[in-house]
């Protein structure tokens, strides 16, 4: 079947002006939301986690020492592929597990952190990735 110049260049348009029309994801640099001078160690219930692109996050239920009530932290890790390649699996985060979480607080003041490494309930230490980009960190934190 062959296609009239016209019908091709109204197929072509219309693909390009639906590509243009379609949100685009915007991927942030760690500097730009996390604070690298404010480390901060999580101990804590996890209470769900989205193992999605670009980020995988976790949540986790913390006791607030000093206020005594229990907040629940949104903890950005690494892609899934990166968290792959590192061993840690969707099954290692099952709902109710106590996780410790080393990070850095974001710069907005809400419980929301930059996770650098894990702990797992059997005592598996795992390196989460952190978003990249300008001042990112590359270790440990905490």
């Amino acid at each position: 079947m062959k296609l009239s110049t016209g019908l091709l260049i109204a197929i072509l348009t219309a693909s390009v002006l639906g590509a243009e029309t379609r949100p685009a994801e915007a991927h942030h640099a760690f500097a730009s939301e996390y604070d690298i001078e404010k480390p901060i160690t999580l101990k804590g219930t996890l209470t769900r986690l989205e193992w999605i692109n670009p980020h995988g996050w976790v949540y986790v239920d913390v006791l607030d020492p000093k206020t005594g009530k229990v907040v629940n932290w949104a903890i950005e890790f690494g892609g899934p592929n990166a968290l792959l390649r590192r061993g840690l699996r969707k099954t290692d985060f099952p709902v109710g597990a106590e996780v410790t979480v080393k990070g850095f607080l974001a710069k907005n003041g809400k419980p929301i952190a930059n996770a650098t490494n894990v702990t797992l309930p059997d005592g598996r230490a795992f390196f989460t990735g952190s978003s990249g980009g300008p001042g990112a960190p590359t270790g440990g934190a905490g």
